[in-house]
């Protein structure tokens, strides 16, 4: 029809003619319309954080040290069950110190034990205090550090007092304006999701004081596990409450996190060990993940689903599991099973594997690499290496860091692959295809990383690394709490009869024994070199 009718009150009817639509409008519109995305809004927001640590940081607008709260603490009680550990530690310490004739290092640990022999923690803290003094490179100043850090972190002191409190709100407050500004954007519901984030942020705080115990620092059990296991405890007995519901946008706050993390990621860093943690990350990556997709299809686990897990074990878990859904357009209900298996089958791995490493006198650099090459997340990786060595600490974070910088090759390939599988039902996988599949919050982890790579100032990047970590430790808590809260335990072991968790266990063992093959080869001294990492 070449014109619209139009109906008067006295019921007459009025032809009008219709409004022109040019192509530039209809381009206007679908530009607006392309980047209201989660994908992009998400990458918005997450430069939008970036520039203002920056920002706060180079001109001195904000003190970033309000930005960073403390979780530490250790009971009376836990002291005093470590103590007999720590004295026999310092016996060696003195033994070795009186052999290399050194005083000042047998007058530290006495000195240091006849404070451990009381009960004040302030004595205590001095005491371990001189004896770090010596370095963290030395066994006994790593062994003082540690003693230092159980002994000052008193909950009253670090946790619960007024200041520390107030900087825990305020950034409750910034991640509510953000994060509210975000769901605005996308064109959903503001209020419902402001009555219940401050829900999800305290479960996240919780979370975060949990794993903040001397306890569960020393065994590595991070608090994405706690986030993953209060939000479960929730959903599994008294259900998610509906009014709750607004505020669990698990993949957004991920995304978020996901570019300010690409802050933290230097291809500098990634390059300490050369081609070593590279090549072993590529390798990881290629066998495990067509070793997972191969064997979901023996398991008849649809490509959708397969393609979710195989990226999920093979680089880094659940952010690369979202970025692989974000590839082929997934279904979100298979995304949020992944994710929960990921954190599911992370925990006993964080806990027995140093145990391994450590009990079959396993290099420490191989060891690393190991735990670097199978692990899901940074943090896991940093606190299961902590608990063999400094070196064998930093060769898993050169490994992981190898394999987070794969996330963007892989969704990209990921995008041309589904592309081209469409095509057979009539889509022509175009660039514009390819581009439309593409997750967008991908390029905003990559830029970030350059611009910290290579456009920033040395001492730009050291000033405001602690606070983009805090702040995407944060976004990370609150995502993991909301996969939690939308997912049921009974259906991980009742979907698809549990074919999907059978594939990822299955590949899971095969990236433990690949990986540690692997890091024998390359980090043992086997086909290259040792590189020395201390």
């Amino acid at each position: 029809m070449s014109k619209s009718i139009a109906i008067k009150r006295n019921g007459t009817r009025k032809a009008t003619a219709p409004k022109k639509t040019t192509s530039a409008t209809t381009s206007g519109a679908g530009i607006q319309a392309n980047w209201r995305t989660e994908d992009w809004v998400a990458t918005i927001l997450g430069f939008v954080v970036i520039a203002f640590v920056l920002a706060a940081f180079a001109y001195k607008t904000v003190d970033l040290r309000n930005v960073v709260s403390s979780f530490r603490w250790t009971t009376d009680a836990q002291i005093a069950s470590s103590t007999p550990a720590w004295n026999a530690a310092l016996d060696s310490i003195i033994a070795d110190a009186n052999t290399k004739k050194q005083p000042n290092v047998v007058t530290l640990s006495t000195n240091l034990k006849k404070a451990l022999a009381g009960t004040d923690r302030k004595a205590i803290e001095a005491e371990a205090g001189k004896l770090a003094a010596l370095g963290a490179r030395s066994l006994a100043g790593a062994l003082g550090g540690e003693i230092r850090g159980h002994a000052s972190a008193t909950p009253e002191s670090k946790i619960f007092n007024p200041e520390n409190l107030i900087k825990v709100l305020y950034i409750g407050i910034g991640f509510l304006i953000v994060a509210a500004a975000g769901i605005a954007l996308l064109g959903r519901q503001v209020l419902p999701f402001v009555v219940g984030f401050p829900v999800v942020f305290a479960l996240a705080w919780v979370a975060r004081l949990l794993a903040g115990n001397g306890l569960f620092v020393d065994w590595g059990i991070e608090y994405v596990i706690f986030a993953l296991l209060l939000g479960l405890l929730i959903s599994n007995t008294i259900g998610t409450p509906q009014w709750l519901m607004p505020a669990v946008q698990t993949e957004f706050f991920i995304k978020i996190g996901l570019v300010v993390l690409g802050a933290s990621l230097l291809f500098l860093e990634v390059l300490q060990a050369g081609a070593l943690g590279i090549l072993q990350a590529v390798l990881v990556v290629f066998v495990v993940w067509y070793s997972c997709f191969w064997l979901s299809r023996k398991l008849r686990v649809d490509d959708e689903f397969a393609a979710m897990l195989s990226t999920a074990v093979s680089i880094c878990g659940v952010s690369a599991a979202i970025a692989a859904c974000g590839a082929i357009q997934g279904d979100k209900k298979k995304l949020s099973y992944v994710t929960s298996l990921v954190l599911i089958v992370a925990v006993p791995m964080m806990i027995a594997m140093p145990w391994i490493a450590k009990v079959t006198n396993m290099d420490d650099l191989v060891a690393g690499a190991w735990l670097g090459g199978t692990l899901d997340t940074s943090a896991s990786v940093v606190a299961a290496g902590a608990l063999i060595s400094d070196a064998a600490m930093k060769t898993g974070v050169i490994v992981k860091f190898s394999q987070n910088a794969l996330i963007g090759i892989a969704a990209f390939m990921l995008a041309i692959w589904w592309a081209m599988k469409d095509s057979k039902k009539g889509e022509r996988p175009s660039a514009k295809v390819i581009w439309e599949r593409f997750p967008k919050f991908v390029i905003g982890f990559v830029i970030a990383s350059a611009i910290f790579s290579f456009a920033l100032p040395a001492d730009l990047v050291a000033g405001t690394k602690s606070a983009l970590t805090e702040i995407r430790t944060w976004w990370f808590a609150v995502a993991f709490v909301c996969i939690g809260l939308e997912t049921k335990v009974v259906e991980l072991a009742t979907v698809d009869q549990g074919r999907p968790a059978l594939a990822f266990l299955g590949a899971q063992a095969i990236n433990v024994f690949w990986t540690l093959l692997l890091a024998w080869l390359i980090f043992g001294g086997v086909l290259f070199a040792q590189p020395v990492i201390n």
